[in-house]
């Protein structure tokens, strides 16, 4: 019973945190810290200079997210330099109000804008921005400027130790860890499938459903991002090939255990299908290293003999044990490819990567900065009518709650979170505070447990993140001896206002709509789709040999933006109808991807050679119906972008022997489907071909 509970923790945790990547964020902002404060204790300096070591040790060790090590190296180097002159800045505008708050507002403007830099841009924005406010939180002066940066120094310089020598990344660890993920994340929606088949399908196990394969398909994006770094680039095309072969048999299941659940059932079958769900479950290795595979089990043998009869011999639930046996089968072949088995055939050479966004340029980025910035000049005239003291805390909000952010809708979500973790966080400070009672090293030691939930909660939850923040400040105002209940209150306070004055500058200044940015994403989500099939038309016919898997990751990509873009729409904050809207628009762009990726699952080089004309006719129009709502969706509420033509009722497939190749041409049949429900969403009508247009 223990091992089974231990078992299931584990598989939690495992799942939870895919390739432990988030744990070991943790422990490198943890480990930073105290190797920086170790590394200037010899110096002697005053505990205000020795939290400047420990405050950059721990921003450079979770904003510094560089794909490779030297890219990493680089940005720390230049942290150094642009922190150098944030804390100097602040040092000297300390003794010169209002400079200080000028500069800071100034530079939440140049924090906002340098996101569309990237990774290091987020990194060295964010290390300047929380270096100029640590400095004033710790109200240093001109005069320990020499300290600061020799503090400063010193904590980047722990960070790099810790990153590139003590807690260095591996690869192949790492890659394991996130097949282990993956394999545990497989299980969990095997166990959501099974508890659905025994309720007969409601709305809790079907959001439990949901949630199971969309954490899955993390796992699948994670494994396609990794492959390359652990495997030749032909290894790392069939291993993603696999992975994707594996989450289109889960995804499979999911929908027959939901079409089954629709059908009579008897308890018997009911029984059965759960017990071999649950059999199949149990068959998932923990460790993919460990043996036997599925394979190599009777319980296999026999899954795939009953799943070849079922077209001879139909019965109630044998939907779901086919599902079960292909389900197996994609598993073991992803296995054996990620053991390094070069036995199946070579895939298709990467493409390169494609340009970056323009460093300069009014967009909605550009317009989030001037947002930014006149909500920092409302915060600190809000802020200093709280507090003389502590208006920067209102600017740390109005910063907090515009990075990331690139629509009104998504600043008053962030806001709310912000405001909602500080509230829970002045408990937590407030118990923290008093259970230590004034002891330095288990504030200390409570301080790292809080800098660890800080970063390692950070992509998962904003509102937890923000009570381990509150909850750390309370505890360094106790360490600092300012600590009181009325500190904590103005800290509430003061975020109130900062998320008010982010609000209101989002909402008047220059608005960003969320339905605009929408309409953008999914404009440049069609793009990626035109290109995807024709590239998958070329590759088909055999006119050219390219990575339609790649193009597949690609369109990943635009649909987690177009997820990100439409969260404020579909958050239980919004009470509006549109809520509905958003939610349709969003499953059918994820519906769009999933077939895309079921296409570049089973496309291969000339698989259609002989049909070439047929498929450039049929994906000809796919395309046309994507052009037709790029222009709807480019002009809302005009007219004359032309109406969507539905499929004429006779397929490429009709005239094809070979499954492999119907299966693909069925898949681009539901994608031309699932194009024109997306045309409902936006008014675009869809009308059946001319006459003259079949053949």
């Amino acid at each position: 019973m223990i091992s089974r509970i231990t078992q299931a923790t584990t598989d939690r945790l495992v799942a939870s945190d895919p390739g432990l990547v988030r744990l070991r964020l943790g422990f490198s902002a943890v480990l930073s810290i105290v190797v920086a404060v170790l590394a200037i204790l010899p110096f002697h300096q005053p505990l205000t200079v020795t939290l400047v070591a420990a405050i950059a040790a721990m921003t450079s060790a979770f904003t510094v997210n560089d794909a490779t090590p030297g890219q990493q190296a680089v940005t720390l180097v230049l942290g150094l330099l642009l922190g150098a002159a944030s804390l100097t800045a602040a040092s000297v505008g300390s003794a010169l109000p209002p400079l200080d708050s000028v500069v800071f507002v100034l530079l939440i403007f140049v924090a906002v804008y340098a996101q569309r830099f990237g990774s290091r841009g987020i990194a060295l924005g964010s290390l300047s921005f929380f270096l100029f406010f640590f400095a004033m939180f710790l109200q240093t002066h001109l005069r320990q400027v020499p300290a600061l940066l020799l503090a400063l120094t010193i904590g980047i310089a722990a960070n790099a130790v810790v990153r590139f020598v003590l807690l260095r990344r591996r690869t192949d660890a790492e890659f394991l860890r996130i097949r282990r993920a993956f394999r545990a994340r497989l299980a969990a929606v095997v166990r959501a499938a099974e508890d659905y088949l025994a309720v007969g399908g409601s709305e809790r196990t079907r959001k439990r459903l949901r949630t199971a394969n969309s954490r899955l398909h993390e796992s699948v994006l994670l494994i396609e991002d990794t492959a390359p770094e652990v495997a030749g680039a032909d290894s790392a095309n069939r291993l993603r090939r696999r992975a994707i072969e594996v989450e289109l048999a889960v995804q499979w299941l999911t929908i027959t255990v939901q079409r089954t659940c629709a059908e009579e059932l008897g308890e018997d079958v009911r029984d059965d299908l759960i017990a071999r769900l649950r059999r199949f479950r149990s068959l998932i290795e923990r460790d993919p290293r460990e043996l036997p595979l599925i394979s190599e089990t009777e319980e296999f043998s026999r899954m795939l003999v009953e799943g070849s009869r079922i077209d001879e011999h139909a019965a109630p639930g044998d939907g779901v044990r086919r599902a079960i046996a292909e389900l197996a089968l994609a598993d073991v072949r992803a296995q054996r490819v990620a053991e390094h088995d070069v036995s199946d055939t070579a895939d298709d050479p990467e493409d390169p990567d494609e340009g970056k966004s323009a460093a300069f340029a009014y967009d909605n980025q550009t317009r989030s900065a001037i947002q930014a910035v006149v909500g920092g000049g409302l915060a600190v005239l809000g802020g200093e009518l709280v507090s003389s003291q502590r208006w920067y805390w209102a600017v740390l909000t109005v910063f907090v709650v515009f990075i990331g952010s690139s629509t009104a809708g998504a600043t008053f979500v962030k806001g709310v979170r912000r405001l909602g973790g500080t509230l829970i966080g002045i408990v937590g400070g407030l118990v923290l505070t008093l259970l230590v009672s004034g002891s330095v090293p288990a504030t200390l030691a409570l301080i790292l447990v809080c800098v660890f939930g800080m970063v390692y909660m950070a992509r998962v939850s904003q509102v937890i993140m923000a009570f381990f923040i509150t909850s750390m400040l309370g505890l360094l105002y106790s360490l600092l001896g300012t600590f009181s209940l009325e500190v904590l209150w103005i800290r509430v306070a003061e975020t109130a206002v900062g998320a008010a004055a982010g609000v209101l500058a989002a909402v008047v200044i220059v608005p960003v709509r969320t339905r605009a940015v929408m309409l953008d994403d999914v404009s440049s989500l069609l793009d990626e789709l035109d290109e995807f099939v024709a590239k998958t038309a070329g590759l088909l016919s055999g006119a050219e040999n390219v990575s339609v898997i790649e193009k597949s990751r690609d369109l990943d990509r635009a649909v987690d933006k177009v997820r990100t873009t439409i969260e404020p729409l579909t958050h239980p904050v919004n009470l509006s109808s549109r809520r509905d809207y958003g939610w349709h628009v969003l499953t059918t762009v994820e519906t769009i991807a999933f077939r895309a990726r079921h296409v570049a699952a089973r496309s291969q080089a000339g698989l259609l050679v002989n049909e070439a004309d047929r498929l450039l006719l049929f994906t000809g129009r796919i395309r046309e119906n994507i052009a037709v709502l790029g222009k709807a969706i480019g002009a809302p509420g005009g007219s004359g972008h032309g109406t969507l033509v539905r499929d004429d009722g006779t397929p490429v497939a009709d005239r094809i022997d070979d499954p492999q190749a119907r299966s693909v041409l069925t898949s681009l049949g539901h994608l031309d489907e699932t194009v024109i429900a997306l045309g409902r969403a936006f008014g675009v009508e869809a009308t059946d071909p001319a006459p003259s247009g079949k053949g």
